[in-house]
């Protein structure tokens, strides 16, 4: 979904509400999911290699995929670059890695993506509101939902990011600090990239802000280890073909560096424009140079509850 494309269903849409208050334009009405899904999706087969899934996504700059059985075009299961952080380091999907391929990562990356899927796939249908679907994602803990028609096939996935879109630059008069993050959790770049794996499974965190010696390092995210192992250079790590060589690194060789950091006195759709325009899913929040808070993607959809 490129940002082009977001514009264009962003301007149809308020033209389709009119000039209405920001709460109103977060509609109840039948069908209005449909409104700001994007309908450029990409599936898989169920036979895609895990690495073959992960390239994927770093070349579309997608963090979720639905899985579809190739004959039917169903909807069979979904991954997520969380799903791939926990294969490598996280929690359950590692045993993958561990026992059945005794860390072998080479082998274990061939493997098909239906051995790390989600199968029990949350959807919804194309009736369904906006209302609905910002609930199903915090009820259901997810970030993204397609949209499927009777026959089971996807025609479109709402997402977290569409949320933020919806925020983009307008004057919500609600203020970051409202719904951001005050405990944030933050990790040291010394952490090895297995541990930071495991640390966004046990807290159910995307991301981790860095932090050496108090100051703000940078950021780590589920697309950081994603990116890492899609992109090869996990295997520029191996000596043999085991993963702790590779997944033993430090997580300052993944962070990045060049944060964009928010006010927390700052409008929420201020905050959504920074997002936006830098194509991140997150900020930390820094008053007087100190980090005291994180305002995330799931944070803007709490704030329309």
């Amino acid at each position: 979904m490129t940002l082009h494309n977001q514009n264009v269903r962003k301007d149809a849409y308020s033209k389709n509400l009119g000039p209405v208050s920001f709460e109103s334009r977060i509609s109840d009405r039948e069908g209005d999911v449909m409104t700001i899904a994007s309908r450029e999706v990409v599936m898989i087969p169920p036979t895609t290699t895990i690495m073959g899934a992960a390239k994927t996504m770093l070349t579309y700059h997608f963090r979720r995929l639905p899985i579809a059985d190739a004959g039917t075009n169903r909807i069979v299961g979904i991954v997520t670059s969380l799903d791939i952080a926990d294969f490598m380091g996280g929690g359950l999907r590692h045993n993958l890695l561990q026992s059945r391929f005794h860390n072998n990562l080479l082998a274990a990356v061939n493997e098909s993506i239906r051995e790390i899927m989600e199968e029990n796939v949350v959807s919804l249908n194309e009736k369904s509101s906006i209302n609905n679907a910002l609930r199903v994602m915090i009820e259901k803990n997810i970030g993204g939902i397609p949209i499927v028609d009777g026959d089971n096939r996807v025609r479109a996935i709402i997402s977290e990011r569409d949320i933020v879109w919806l925020h983009d630059n307008m004057a919500t008069s609600k203020n970051v600090n409202e719904y951001m993050s005050k405990n944030v959790i933050s990790i040291s770049p010394d952490l090895p990239i297995s541990k930071a794996a495991s640390n966004m499974i046990t807290h159910g965190f995307r991301r981790f802000p860095v932090k050496k010696e108090g100051v703000l390092f940078g950021m780590i995210t589920a697309s950081d280890v994603l990116r890492y192992l899609a992109s090869g250079e996990v295997f520029n790590k191996l000596i043999s073909a085991n993963a702790s060589e590779a997944l033993d690194v430090p997580v300052k060789e993944l962070v990045t560096k060049e944060v964009i950091t928010v006010a927390p006195e700052v409008d929420m759709g201020t905050a959504a424009h920074l997002m936006v325009e830098n194509k991140i899913g997150s900020l930390p929040v820094v008053d007087d140079e100190k980090l005291v808070g994180i305002i995330t993607e799931r944070d803007f959809i709490r704030s329309l509850i």
